[in-house]
């Protein structure tokens, strides 16, 4: 994970002959200077995948497809807002010269990387979460929803490594300074996922298979890293077969140390 967070998303999944950089939130100087602070030149890329077409996932995009002349995996009606919305340096539209489009629910690969998008809900055009299957390890890659259904639940299991969004402490988030409208829209159906939310499907539903969990995309309003990762401490005692999965915290400020599988 090289960021995560309200101000940018990025992070990169390898196996031993692919290197996908998911997500280019940061700007492309920012996101070549994470990636080499990590030993990862960015010439080793292999593509970039895109969940949604929302600044914090896109605001490097278009630099950093240009600098690198990879390939740019996203869904069609991501793209064709990600080129209405946004302008270059210049005023002109912004294009991916080597897009591929994906459908949710239909594999496909890069490299040896199997790829699966599948649909989540959020209030982007056609947003996904992934997850990736390579040299027998699953790994599970889920932010920027507004709850977890059925589908998305039954996407992640099997897991041995996942990232995924615990964004909001409810109280916090009430008694926050954003506005009414905007604090509707996070705590919505196609908001962002809540600890609360997170610690229900942790409980509950989640089968505990992952060697690690990545808590991902926390507010830095309306969260803190401690009440994340307790409310998903106190979810994974209540299975006691399951408190020994280690939890992470990825951050905005900084990347997160590699995890290995």
């Amino acid at each position: 994970m090289l960021a995560s967070g309200s101000h940018g998303n990025c992070a990169v999944l390898a196996s031993s002959r692919t290197r996908l950089l998911i997500d280019v939130g940061l700007s492309h100087r920012e996101t070549v200077r994470r990636l080499r602070a990590h030993g990862i030149d960015p010439a080793s890329l292999d593509g970039i995948l895109i969940t949604h077409e929302h600044a914090d996932h896109v605001g490097g995009l278009h630099v950093t497809a240009k600098r690198l002349k990879i390939p740019v995996y996203m869904a069609e009606a991501a793209h064709c807002a990600w080129e209405e919305s946004f302008r270059d340096s210049a005023g002109n539209r912004v294009s991916a010269e080597r897009a591929e489009f994906f459908q949710p629910g239909r594999h496909f690969q890069v490299g040896d990387i199997e790829v699966l998008p599948f649909t989540v809900p959020h209030d982007a055009a056609d947003p996904v979460g992934f997850t990736f299957t390579m040299e027998g390890t699953k790994v599970g890659y889920v932010t920027d929803l507004g709850y977890l259904p059925a589908s998305v639940r039954q996407h992640l299991r099997g897991c041995d490594g996942l990232m995924i969004e615990s964004n909001h402490d409810l109280e916090m988030l009430r008694v926050g300074p954003y506005p009414w409208m905007v604090k509707q829209r996070v705590m919505s159906r196609v908001g962002h996922l809540s600890n609360d939310a997170l610690a229900e499907f942790l409980a509950t539903d989640y089968d505990g298979r992952a060697a690690f969990l990545i808590l991902a995309h926390l507010s830095e309003q309306n969260n803190h890293p401690d009440l994340a990762r307790m409310a998903a401490e106190r979810a994974l005692t209540q299975r006691r077969n399951l408190w020994q999965n280690q939890i992470l915290l990825a951050t905005q400020s900084e990347g997160l140390q590699s995890v290995s599988l």
